[in-house]
């Protein structure tokens, strides 16, 4: 534990049975903090993330929800709320991706990832600003954007006009709810391995070419994004509000400019 300050308080996590939403739930396991952890169809892994937060000393249970639904979202209120008794901090990081160029794209391309990566955020962010608001709760929110919040993407059109979307999002309701001290910040990771990557950086030449435009040189791990989640979770950054914490290698540093080329 690092955070004692985090013992028995309650998360809800979205996307939490895989990769960076696993990642963050184990962590805040280790912090003795009980977590509602989302899924949407990976019932067993969500399961073994459960598992693995009580093996780390905290608790958890698992609930199947569409968090582009209001009714999604308000379902994983109510079960923070009937399982641990109330709500302290709220990480919206259910996402998806998909390659397709921008003449190709079809506008269910679009909505499919603009419904969970900008609607989703949003959805959870006002349900739990409801609960903090109702209950006068000193509340925690923290939205996963990512290095393409800032960094354009070519055939990823929608994916960056999303976590372009979060960045923003992030700031105005930060500004809108300080004086009510509810804290709403971001992640913006860079080229982490998750399943969503494995198969890209499988492929020698692709974690090549990804590692190139990294100044540290190598892929992060899911654990480096908890490790920020927990930060920002905790009350040592209580008075960080509306940034996006890059945990990226330096992907944003434009490293194509590195020893002075240019």
């Amino acid at each position: 534990m690092v955070y004692s300050e985090l013992k028995n308080r309650v998360a809800v996590v979205t996307g939490g049975s895989k990769g960076i939403g696993t990642a963050i739930s184990e962590r805040f396991g280790k912090e003795g903090m009980k977590v509602v952890i989302n899924y949407h169809s990976d019932e067993k892994g969500a399961q073994e993330a459960a598992d693995a937060v009580k093996k780390n000393g905290g608790d958890a249970v698992i609930v199947q929800a569409d968090i582009g639904s209001e009714e999604g979202a308000q379902k994983l209120i109510d079960a923070a709320v009937n399982n641990f008794g109330g709500l302290d901090i709220w990480v919206n990081n259910a996402g998806m991706e998909n390659q397709v160029a921008t003449k190709d794209m079809s506008l269910e391309d679009w909505n499919r990832v603009i419904n969970v990566n900008l609607t989703g955020v949003f959805l959870g962010t006002k349900m739990a600003l409801r609960y903090f608001t109702d209950h006068n709760k000193k509340g925690n929110i923290i939205n996963m954007s990512s290095v393409h919040e800032q960094i354009p993407w070519p055939t990823f059109a929608h994916y960056a006009a999303s976590k372009g979307g979060v960045k923003l999002f992030t700031e105005t309701v930060a500004m809108e709810y300080a004086k009510q001290n509810i804290r709403v910040n971001a992640i913006g990771p860079g080229a982490i391995n998750t399943p969503i990557n494995a198969k890209k950086f499988a492929d020698p030449e692709q974690k090549a070419t990804t590692t190139s435009m990294i100044p540290m040189g190598r892929i992060g791990d899911p654990e480096e994004v908890a490790a920020a989640a927990a930060w920002l979770a905790s009350d040592e950054s209580s008075y960080v509000t509306g940034i996006t914490m890059f945990v990226d290698g330096g992907m944003t540093l434009y490293p194509s400019f590195q020893g002075g080329r240019g």
